[in-house]
């Protein structure tokens, strides 16, 4: 084997742990605990396992692109910050147009998964937890008032709702309850 046969796979597997990395995957793991428990509740304990893994599926991409556009809106503060200076768009190792396009087709991926295995409730209110995590969150507040984790936690909050909402097809009052 060559030197530079050794080196692409190097290199490559670098590149994909950079666009994982991009994706907060410790994040996706906290926000989709929720999604499950949810499900059960809204169905009684029983809930076809394909339903579940889709539901899961879903949600992961959708926070997985939200959390990239995140990564792609703070770039230029994730340099100057000790805990984020090893992010990949800090770093230089992803150029941010691959990394926003990235996090676009995560984003609308979720959406037509979910529309596509669930229903358009779910894929709806994972677009907008989306809109709300990079525009609301990210854009508005994070540099505007430390208030903003407040806010983001409402972001964090929706999975429980589309867990419900993919049982049922509706929001009703216990999901509610537990989104609060």
């Amino acid at each position: 084997m060559s030197i530079r046969e050794g080196v692409a796979p190097s290199r490559t597997r670098t590149t994909l742990l950079d666009y994982v990395s991009l994706t907060k995957p410790r994040v996706i793991e906290l926000l989709l605990v929720t999604t499950i428990p949810a499900m059960l509740l809204a169905h009684r304990g029983t809930v076809d396992p394909l339903l579940i893994a889709n539901t899961l599926f879903g949600g992961m991409l959708a926070a997985a692109g939200a959390n990239t556009l995140n990564c792609v809106a703070d770039a230029d503060i994730d340099k100057v910050m000790k805990r984020t200076a090893r992010r990949p768009l800090a770093r230089a190792t992803v150029p941010r147009s691959h990394a926003l396009r990235f996090g676009l087709v995560l984003s609308f991926g979720s959406f037509f998964w979910l529309w596509w295995t669930t229903n358009l409730l779910s894929a709806h209110l994972a677009g907008v937890t989306i809109c709300f995590y990079v525009f609301v969150y990210t854009l508005l507040l994070k540099r505007r008032t430390s208030q903003n984790v407040v806010w983001g936690g409402a972001a964090g909050c929706m999975p429980v709702m589309i867990g419900w909402s993919a049982v049922t097809g509706t929001i009703e009052w216990p999901a509610l309850v537990m989104c609060a």
